[in-house]
C-alpha cells in the first residue's frame, strides 16, 4: 500500500516517538521543561582498582578551571575516589583530612548545561594512597597536584563509610547519596539539568563533621548558551571559601573540634584549602583584563561577604546561573553552599586583595591576592 510523504512522516514520527517513550519507560528517565530526570538506580559493587583516585578530563586543582572544547552535550566519565590524606592547612598546622580525591577542597569539575555524568567513586580510605606521584593516567587534577603540593600531602588511613551529595545532581538522594563502606564502590548517573556552580560534599552523619574534615568541592556547569561577557573574559579562576575546626592533638597533628563546629568558632577560615596560598601563589592577571571568578561558599557554616579589594563587580550572577545577573557589587553576600559568578575588571597595575568582608573571618585566613602585570593592548 503507498501512501502519500506526509502520511509516511508522519507515521514514521508516531513509531518513533513510541519507540522512544518505551525506551524512557524501561530506563525511567522522562523530559520536563527541557531537562533530564528519572536516572537509573545507583550500583553498589566491588572492584580491584588501585588507580589514580582521580579520573575524568574536566577535572582540575584549584583554583583551575578546564576550559569546554566541544560543542553540544557531552557524556563525562568520572571518578573521584575517597582517600584520608595528612596535609597542612596552615603554617605548623597538620591534620589527617578525609577527602574526595586527595586535597581539600577536592576536584574541580566542569560541564556544561545538559551533560550527563557517569560518576564512580570508591571508599579507599583504608588504604594509602599517593597522590603527588607523576602520572599520564587519570585527570589534569593528577598533573597538578603532583606538580603543586601546597599542602604538602602524605598518604594515611581512616577507615569508615562516606558518600557523594553533588548539588548540581537533580536525583533522590536515598539512592544516589547513599553511604559505601571501606573497599566498595557507587556508580550513578546525574544530569546538568541547571546552570550555575554547586558544592558537593559528603552526606554521611555527621555531616558537618565530614565537609569540616575535608570531603568538599565544586562542580561549575556553564551556561548552554554562555553568559554576555564571555568573548570578554582573559582570565578565569574558582576561589572555594571553607572553614576548618581544629585543635591541638596528643602529637604533633591537630584533630578536630567537635564543640567548636556546633558554636560555629572556626580555627581557620581559607580560601582554596589554605590560609596563605593565594598569597603565596598569587592569581595573576593584567591591568584592563577582565577577570572571572566562579566563587562558592563551602561552609560548612559560615557566611561570607566576599569582596575584591581595589575593585567592583562589573557582573554578577548569583549562584552562577545566567538569569540572576546583578552589576556593580561592592561585596557579595554567599550563605553556607551558596555560589557567585563574578566578573571584574582589573584597574591598573597592582595588588589586589581577595577578602572576607566578615572581617573575624579575614583574621583567620580567608584572605588572597591577585597580581595584576602592566596592560599588554
Amino acid at each position: 500500500m503507498n501512501f502519500p510523504k506526509r502520511t509516511m512522516a508522519l507515521l514514521t514520527g508516531l513509531i518513533f516517538a513510541g519507540f522512544f517513550t518505551l525506551a524512557q519507560a524501561q530506563t525511567g528517565e522522562y523530559e520536563l521543561d527541557g531537562m533530564t530526570f528519572g536516572m537509573p538506580e545507583a550500583e553498589v559493587f566491588t572492584e580491584d582498582y588501585d588507580g589514580p583516585p582521580v579520573a575524568g578530563e574536566y577535572l582540575t586543582m584549584l583554583p583551575n578551571l578546564k576550559p569546554l572544547d566541544y560543542e553540544g552535550n557531552k557524556h563525562h566519565e568520572v571518578r573521584i575516589d575517597i582517600i584520608a590524606q595528612e596535609i597542612e592547612v596552615a603554617d605548623g598546622v597538620k591534620y589527617n583530612a578525609w577527602t574526595f580525591g586527595g586535597t581539600v577542597p577536592g576536584p574541580v569539575l566542569h560541564v556544561k548545561e545538559g551533560d550527563r555524568i557517569t560518576f564512580v567513586m570508591k571508599n579507599r580510605s583504608d588504604e594509602e594512597v599517593t597522590i603527588t606521584e607523576p602520572t599520564k593516567e587519570g585527570a589534569p587534577f593528577m598533573q597538578q597536584t603532583a606538580q603543586n603540593n601546597f599542602m604538602k600531602a602524605q598518604p594515611a588511613t581512616m577507615p569508615m563509610p562516606h558518600s557523594m551529595d553533588f548539588h548540581a545532581g537533580t536525583v533522590a538522594k536515598d539512592d544516589k547519596w547513599r553511604s559505601i563502606s571501606p573497599g566498595e564502590s557507587i556508580k550513578f548517573d546525574w544530569i546538568a539539568n541547571y546552570a550555575g556552580s554547586y558544592i558537593y560534599h559528603c552526606g554521611t552523619p555527621s555531616v558537618l563533621m565530614h565537609t569540616a574534615m575535608g570531603q568538599h568541592g565544586v562542580v561549575v556547569v556553564s551556561p548552554r548558551d554562555g553568559y554576555d561577557t564571555d568573548y570578554e573574559v582573559d582570565k578565569e579562576f574558582v576561589v572555594v571559601q571553607s572553614e576548618y575546626y581544629l585543635k591541638k592533638g596528643a602529637g604533633e597533628l591537630f584533630q578536630y573540634d567537635f564543640e567548636a563546629a556546633l558554636n560555629v568558632n572556626p580555627s581557620h577560615v581559607v580560601f582554596n584549602g589554605h590560609q596563605t596560598i593565594l598569597h603565596d601563589q598569587p592569581l595573576e592577571a593584567n591591568a584592563g583584563d577582565r577577570v572571572r571568578l566562579h566563587v562558592s561558599n563551602n561552609g560548612p557554616s559560615g557566611t561570607s561577604s566576599f569582596h575584591v579589594i581595589g575593585a567592583i563587580f562589573d557582573r554578577v550572577w548569583m549562584e552562577g546561573h545566567p538569569f540572576n545577573e546583578m552589576r556593580g557589587m561592592q561585596t557579595v553576600l554567599l550563605g553556607a553552599s551558596s555560589s557567585a559568578t563574578m566578573d571584574f575588571i582589573v584597574p591598573e597595575e597592582g595588588k589586589y586583595i581577595l577578602i572576607d568582608h566578615e572581617f573575624a573571618d579575614a583574621e583567620k585566613g580567608a584572605t588572597g591576592t591577585l597580581k595584576a602585570g602592566p596592560r599588554t593592548n
